[in-house]
């Protein structure tokens, strides 16, 4: 972690240092913006997590191994990575962005990428933090096929997790789903009771059982659901608290995404959005794809802010 700043102004900063940051700090730096990306690497979804559906990777790798090629690449670049979290941001008199950091170091910038991805609701159970990428997962679409021929679990109440265990049942040798309660529509109802998706409902998982890997799931009335993975769709909070103030418009279908034009633009000139706060699917390609423009276009509207500014 850099606890002293050399450079506190820059063109544009990234926040988040996931596929979708850093593949916007790579466009970004190569357009000659001078380019930060805020961050732990840790706090990436991908970093626990394992990749086989990417385009043109035939092998399956590791989070933290395409984390790490994508950090060095970015540096290669020029990027500035800093392993620090914001704790604020707002609009300055000059039209720039002031980035408060944990450290207290702010940063002055003409563009914000927000690229922190989502933060994924919990169990909060014993077992399920020790178990993230051995068997606990929060993304079917993601994982489903690590999962071919063995029992599964969902786990939640709503469309989600309702969804979740009917697509595995296209994957799965068995699959169960555990809920207090189901608030879905009558139609996803009916395709669930239809459906040989073994349903635990009026139950909470009390503890998550396993070894190097999931095994098992102990209900809070003592019953023990045998299960080789766990996928906890309990929906998701957007890592939006810090943009709001500066009146970030979100999805109006959810109220939960950041809302973006093709241009990753938000509604505030300036501020760009890729990645898991933009919306699904949780798939690297999308993020990837999403930084690519969003790098693009912050680079170049930094170049023009700044211009502007010198000129009047």
């Amino acid at each position: 972690m850099r606890s002293i700043l050399v450079e506190t102004e820059f063109d544009v900063v990234i926040l988040g240092s996931g596929p979708a940051g850093l593949q916007a700090a790579v466009h970004s730096a190569r357009a000659k913006a001078k380019t930060a990306v805020l961050g732990k690497v840790r706090s990436s979804a991908l970093y626990r997590a394992h990749v086989e559906n990417y385009c043109c990777l035939n092998d399956t790798l590791s989070g933290e191994s395409i984390l790490r090629e994508g950090r060095h690449q970015a540096e290669k670049f020029g990027a500035v990575l800093i392993e620090e979290d914001v704790i604020g941001i707002e609009r300055i008199s000059d039209g720039r962005f002031a980035v408060k950091l944990e450290s207290s170091d702010t940063l002055l910038v003409w563009s914000v990428i927000v690229a922190m991805g989502i933060s994924r609701n919990h169990l909060n159970v014993a077992g399920e933090k020790e178990l993230l990428g051995k068997g606990v997962s929060y993304c079917v679409d993601c994982d489903a096929n690590f999962y071919r021929g063995r029992v599964v679990t969902l786990v939640g109440d709503g469309s989600a997790a309702v969804s979740g265990a009917l697509k595995m049942l296209l994957v799965a040798s068995q699959t169960h789903l555990v809920c207090a309660s189901l608030d879905i529509s009558e139609k996803l109802r009916y395709q669930l009771e239809s459906s040989p998706v073994e349903l635990h409902c009026g139950r909470k998982v009390s503890r998550i059982l396993g070894d190097s890997e999931v095994q098992a799931l102990l209900l809070d009335n003592g019953e023990k659901i045998e299960t080789s993975g766990v996928f906890v769709e309990l929906g998701a909070k957007g890592a939006i608290e810090l943009v709001t103030g500066l009146g970030v418009a979100l999805d109006s279908e959810t109220m939960r995404f950041v809302a973006v034009t093709k241009k990753q633009e938000t509604n505030v000139a300036g501020l760009y959005a890729a990645g898991d706060i933009c919306g699904p699917p949780w798939q690297i390609a999308k993020a990837v794809g999403e930084g690519c423009v969003a790098g693009l276009e912050a680079a170049s509207w930094a170049k023009k802010a700044a211009a502007r500014v010198a000129q009047s």
